[in-house]
């Protein structure tokens, strides 16, 4: 489903991916792991067309997304990809259901329509008698909770994730880590996720370990 041709990525002089070829098939949870500054996130970034890459390709479904221009980018994320990140990002004026809401809107979709699938996954989540409390209001795992339910408000095809339990305990950290299984067994979404955590790692079903810019094939 999600193909990387030779991805080379640079900051100056630094060369942190120095030629990443990957093949991600749907409905797999794939963990990415790594020492810090090996080009994990970055990597994801890329993935998620928040970064181009200096040179190399980036394929979903057999289509070349990195020939698309900012404004086409920007559609097929919105409509394919969601995000959840290890701080959860959320607009701290808007209450939960309105945070859920926000990409449905960029999406054009009605209030109506929004609302109704925003209350769906709040509920899903067990988060329904918390829709009208803002982020202040919740604890850190309702948060995480929260940002899931946004990530899938547009029906993406694949989760990004960047260390989303990274600021977590142990007891909500496993319910996350649960709760992207159940996820995956109920849409067929495909996971991709940059991780420290090694339980988390462990029960994917595949672990991508990169090492200085490569991916390390002895892993």
């Amino acid at each position: 489903m999600i193909t990387a041709n030779q991805i080379k990525k640079s900051f100056g002089t630094v060369d942190v991916l120095k030629g990443i070829d990957l093949n991600i098939t749907k409905g797999e949870i794939v963990s990415v792991v790594g020492a810090s500054g090996a080009g994990k996130t970055t990597l994801l970034q890329i993935l998620g067309t928040l970064e181009r890459p200096d040179s190399g390709k980036v394929f979903f479904d057999g289509v070349d997304i990195t020939s698309y221009n900012e404004k086409e980018l920007s559609a097929f994320r919105n409509s394919n990809i969601g995000f959840v990140f290890q701080f959860h990002h959320l607009l701290p004026e808007f209450t939960a259901i309105e945070n859920v809401c926000l990409p449905a809107y960029i999406a054009k979709k009605s209030k109506a329509e929004a609302t109704s699938k925003a209350k769906e996954l709040l509920e899903m989540l067990n988060l329904g008698h918390r829709m009208d409390h803002k982020p202040s209001e919740l604890s850190g795992g309702e948060k995480q909770r929260v940002a899931v339910a946004r990530a899938l408000i547009n029906d993406p095809v694949v989760i990004l994730a960047d260390e989303p339990s990274g600021n977590l305990d142990s007891k909500t950290r496993q319910e996350l880590h649960e709760l992207f299984f159940t996820l995956r067994d109920r849409f067929n979404q495909t996971f991709v996720i940059v991780t420290h955590d090694s339980e988390l790692a462990d029960l994917s079903d595949r672990k991508i370990v990169i090492s200085d810019g490569l991916i390390d094939e002895n892993n």
